[in-house]
């Protein structure tokens, strides 16, 4: 009998001299595969080039699947701890096949030369070839991929074992896939891809019927509270909305489609059965034919308030005003779900550069929440260690040298009822850290020589640092990454936003509400990089409503502003105190990396480390 190793060995001699792989040596879904592969025009000995999404896109498409993102990464980070041993990388793409994150060991790019395996890359089949990624999504069910299995001699030193992940509705929402070197391979880890696909299924199915009643259940008891329950979503009449799919197997040959009604399945009046799930956990079900389950409804405390009570509700974030502005669709996005997340009390963490306005979003936040409690913004980078804790959580009177007669409450306390916003939350000490995990656990704060106490807190944290990189580096607590990040969101820079001119317009009315701007002078300050963001384009406007006599900014106000400003990376200016154009500069700089990526926008975008808007903008100047 062949080995594995030999069988491929001689399926890529076949494929060399006849064109075509062999059937008899592979199994059926590589064969397949291989197959599409040819078909496409793809050549085993010229494998195209990576295809590569600019730095806009990927982060507009992470900002797009935020909720699922934050699930899988939760999944990704306990899948890697789970698989013993280093050359291990966990990814996630979406249902397109665009890779959105990754954890890897270090080890693994060395091992694998897999320079190419970044976020941002496509890992379709049409340009990868077989792959566990790809072909996943191609067959929308789980695959091995294992070395020579795969269609391109690159990744034939990899295994690749990928599941996917599917929306409520049934439509494939992404990919998750464990790849190692062959070496490592890992015959549990197809089953734990597996789970952590599952968990991640089940954590899209309760967040999008958040409002409705859930349903678990199971043949036995035990395992209500695993993966292999089955969940339903129905509404307050009994109509059934949606099942996972461990529901489908559940009640296979059972009348269980949205729209049918709980009486349809199961013998107990639904009535009946709300009643009985609001006086006790668990309780019996039988279906039609007779089948015995164990179910809860999971969320029996909210559905029973929303029935009992009729306090009127809070706030949606449509009621209330905010002063972000947003007439860019994935700022808009952002600002949306940002909403509904603090409406519903969700830990809610802001990503983004410097001045790309983290704490107005919180302030957003605050307000759409509907809160009656103080917004207390801290900045973490700013708190001595010695004292941070002290600050956040307070003191009693006596605790430690220097502290104040009667103590303190903390910042925690004077947020009771509102808001704490916890600026630059990555430069949090380690130390700290855990504290605050454990305030996340009961919400109860333990002031430094006193009793603890409990307090109702909406807590939204920002950072422009790269917590990934601090969680492997030891810097940051994963765990406490999934508990402050329910929601995540990243505020895109301004140089990406295409809502520019309203942002500009925005600022000079808080500035001076008699000034206003050219569509010249905006179009000026459009082609700038604005390093520091919105902050910096409302200090530059500052300087432009002192400097101009009207009310009217034009293109020539900012020309003087910033070749007199002193601000020599706005306006270009050289070592030698020669005044040079930016814009001209900028242009000159983009059309040479242009020519020498062969008039390839997408990599000259790459290349510079800029959008493909500043690409365009740089060739419309030039035809001009």
């Amino acid at each position: 009998m062949l080995t594995a190793s030999r069988r491929m060995d001689n399926a890529w001699m076949t494929l060399d001299d006849r064109g075509a792989p062999p059937a008899e040596l592979l199994s059926a879904d590589i064969y397949d595969s291989w197959m599409r592969c040819i078909s496409l025009g793809l050549d085993t000995l010229r494998p195209p080039s990576p295809e590569f999404v600019s730095t806009a896109i990927l982060r507009q498409e992470q900002q797009r699947c935020s909720l699922i993102r934050g699930l899988a990464l939760a999944e990704m980070h306990t899948l890697h701890q789970q698989i013993a041993g280093s050359n291990f990388m966990i990814a996630f793409a979406n249902a397109d096949g665009l890779l959105l994150d990754i954890i890897s060991d270090s080890s693994f790019s060395d091992a694998s030369n897999a320079a190419s395996i970044r976020p941002g890359t496509i890992w379709t089949e049409a340009f990868c070839g077989t792959n566990g990624l790809g072909t996943a999504a191609y067959l929308k069910r789980a695959i091995v991929v294992h070395g020579g299995e795969h269609f391109f001699s690159r990744y034939n030193n990899l295994t690749c074992i990928a599941a996917p992940i599917f929306a409520p509705d049934g439509e494939l929402a992404g990919i998750l896939d464990a790849s190692s070197d062959c070496m490592s391979r890992q015959a549990h880890t197809q089953a734990l891809v597996a789970m952590a696909a599952t968990q991640i299924e089940n954590g899209l199915f309760r967040e999008h019927h958040r409002g409705n009643i859930l349903i678990a259940f199971h043949n036995r008891g035990e395992y209500l509270h695993t993966l292999s329950a089955g969940l339903l979503a129905v509404d307050n009449e009994g109509r059934i909305l949606a099942a996972n799919r461990a529901a489908s197997v559940l009640l296979h040959g059972l009348p269980a489609s949205p729209g049918r009604r709980f009486a349809d399945v199961f013998r107990t009046k639904f009535s009946a059965f709300v009643d009985e799930g609001r006086r006790k956990e668990r309780q019996r079900l039988e279906d039609e034919v007779g089948s015995q389950f164990v179910a809860t409804i999971e969320n029996a405390r909210q559905f029973s308030m929303m029935q009992a009570m009729s306090r009127p509700r809070p706030p949606t974030p449509k009621d209330v005003p905010t002063q972000f502005v947003s007439a860019d669709p994935a700022i808009a996005s952002v600002v949306q779900r940002v909403g509904v997340a603090a409406v519903r009390k969700m830990p809610i963490l802001i990503r983004g550069e410097t001045g790309t306005g983290k704490e107005q979003l919180a302030r957003h936040a605050h307000a759409a929440s509907g809160r009656a409690g103080a917004f207390v913004p801290v900045n973490c980078a700013a708190l001595p260690d010695s004292l941070i804790e002290a600050e956040l959580f307070g003191y009693a009177e006596g605790a430690f040298t220097g502290a104040k007669k009667g103590g303190a409450a903390g910042l925690f306390k004077e947020a009771d009822g509102g808001t704490l916003f916890l600026d630059e939350i990555g430069d949090m000490p380690v130390t700290l850290q855990a504290v605050l995990l454990r305030f996340l656990d009961d919400w109860t704060v333990r002031p430094v020589g006193g009793t603890k106490r409990q307090v109702d807190v909406l807590l939204v944290s920002a950072t422009n640092a790269n917590l990934d990189d601090s969680i492997a580096k030891g810097r940051f607590r994963s765990d406490l990454l999934f508990r402050l990040n329910t929601l995540e969101v990243t505020l895109t820079p301004l140089r990406e936003r295409s809502d520019f001119a309203e942002i500009a317009r925005h600022l000079i009315h808080k500035i001076d509400p008699l000034m206003d701007l050219t569509e010249g002078a905006i179009d000026r300050l459009a082609e700038l990089d604005w390093d520091g963001n919105i902050r910096e384009l409302r200090n530059v406007l500052s300087r432009l409503s002192l400097a101009e006599p009207g009310d009217l900014i034009c293109e020539t106000s900012v020309e003087s502003v910033l070749a007199h400003s002193g601000a020599e990376r706005l306006t270009g200016k050289a070592g030698g105190g020669l005044k040079a154009n930016l814009h001209e500069i900028q242009r000159s700089h983009v059309l040479t990396a242009y020519t020498e990526t062969g008039n390839n926008i997408s990599k000259t975008a790459r290349r510079l480390g800029v959008s493909r808007n500043t690409i365009y903008r740089a060739l419309r100047g030039n035809k001009d």
